[in-house]
């Protein structure tokens, strides 16, 4: 096995421990809402803190239930890695063209090379051609 493929699964192996651990170990569970977002968070020590607290500005669209909001999210996080792999993969091909631009180039100047090397001395022509 590679050494890359050892980082790989090994990287694998750490997101799923990640994602499994807080199940497996019941963390939220004494929550109502066990795995909500920081900002709910964020909001609920607000109120506990200073239950008088207004916002300085309210959100444009509340969506009805938070299943519409993590979807929302969820597609706003696809858009995004979409651009970037787009992005990516732009400049990754523009990567590859210049390199296989330059090697038709490299290819193009040894048969040049290796032409003129076959040129017949006195008059500079290749052998068999006549020059005009």
């Amino acid at each position: 096995m590679s050494r890359n493929a050892k980082i790989n699964t090994l990287l694998l192996v750490l997101v799923a421990a990640l994602a499994v651990i807080p199940l497996v170990f019941g963390l939220g569970d004494h929550k109502e809402e066990p795995f909500t977002g920081a900002d709910a968070e964020a909001e609920t020590a607000i109120t506990e803190i200073d239950p008088d607290y207004e916002p300085w500005f309210s959100p444009l669209y509340e969506p009805p239930s938070g299943e519409i909001e993590s979807a929302l999210f969820a597609l706003q996080a696809a858009i995004g890695a979409g651009v970037l792999a787009y992005y990516f993969g732009v400049r990754r091909g523009r990567r590859q063209g210049e390199a296989r631009a330059l090697e038709r180039l490299r290819a193009e100047a040894d048969t040049d090379a290796g032409a003129e090397a076959g040129t017949d001395a006195g008059t500079g022509a290749a052998p068999g051609r006549r020059r005009v």
